[in-house]
C-alpha cells in the first residue's frame, strides 16, 4: 500500500492549524502558568483518554524536565495519575466527580487548573473547573473543536480550532513541549527561545 498521499494530507492539515494558532492567547496562558509557578502555587491538570496522557506528560515535563535544573520547582499535580483514587471515586460517587473530588478543600485562589478536553465538554473536567472557579482559582482550558463549555468558562485558553480529535490532541502535546523548552531556556539561561534544551535521554 502507498500511504504517502494520505500522510502528506494529514501533516498539511496540521501545519495549517499550527499557522492559525492565536499566539496572544497562548502567551497569556503561559504567563498564567509562570505567575502561578513564581508565586508558589500548585498547577492541577486533568483530562480523559488521550488528554489524560497529555496531562500526565505535562506533570513529568515540568516537575522533572524543567525542575531538575531550577531552584524553584514547578508543582504540577496530575489528577488522573492515581488510578486507585479515580476508580474509587468513579465507583462510589460517579465518574463525573473523579477530578472535582480530588480538588475539594485543596485547590486555592493561588492555584491554577489546566483542564484538557478535545471537545471542551468533558463533564468531569467541567465539574473540576466549576469548583476551581468557586474557590477563586484560575482556569486554563486546553481545547479543540469549537472549544465547548470549557472555552467559555476558562480564564485562559490554548485552543486548537480544528474539528479533528487526533490533530487537536497532537497540537495539545506540542503545547506542552513548546512550553517546556521556552520555560527551561528562560529559567536556566535567561533566554526566551524555543530552541535547545538539555536532554539526558
Amino acid at each position: 500500500m502507498d500511504f504517502k498521499k494520505a500522510i502528506k494530507e494529514y501533516y498539511e492539515r496540521e501545519i495549517k492549524v499550527i499557522n492559525d494558532l492565536n499566539l496572544d492567547e497562548l502567551n497569556e496562558a503561559m504567563n498564567a502558568i509562570y505567575e502561578t509557578y513564581k508565586n508558589g502555587g500548585t498547577i492541577y491538570v486533568c483530562g480523559n483518554g488521550g488528554s489524560a496522557s497529555t496531562a500526565s506528560h505535562m506533570q513529568n515535563d515540568f516537575n522533572k524536565g524543567i525542575s531538575e535544573y531550577t531552584d524553584l520547582k514547578f508543582n504540577f499535580y496530575c489528577l488522573n495519575d492515581n488510578v486507585s483514587t479515580m476508580m474509587a471515586v468513579a465507583n462510589d460517587i460517579g465518574y463525573d466527580e473523579i477530578f472535582r473530588f480530588q480538588l475539594l478543600n485543596k485547590i486555592t485562589k493561588n492555584d491554577l487548573l489546566i483542564g484538557i478536553s478535545g471537545s471542551g465538554n468533558s463533564k468531569n473536567v467541567l465539574n473540576a473547573a466549576e469548583y476551581a472557579h468557586e474557590v477563586g482559582a484560575k482556569i486554563l482550558g486546553m481545547t479543540g473543536y469549537t472549544g465547548g463549555k470549557l472555552k467559555e468558562m476558562a480564564n485562559y485558553i490554548m485552543h486548537v480550532d480544528e474539528m479533528d480529535m487526533q490533530i487537536a490532541e497532537d497540537i495539545h502535546m506540542t503545547f506542552d513541549h513548546m512550553m517546556m523548552k521556552i520555560f527551561y531556556n528562560y529559567l536556566t539561561k535567561g533566554e526566551i527561545t524555543g530552541n535547545n534544551i538539555t536532554d539526558k535521554h
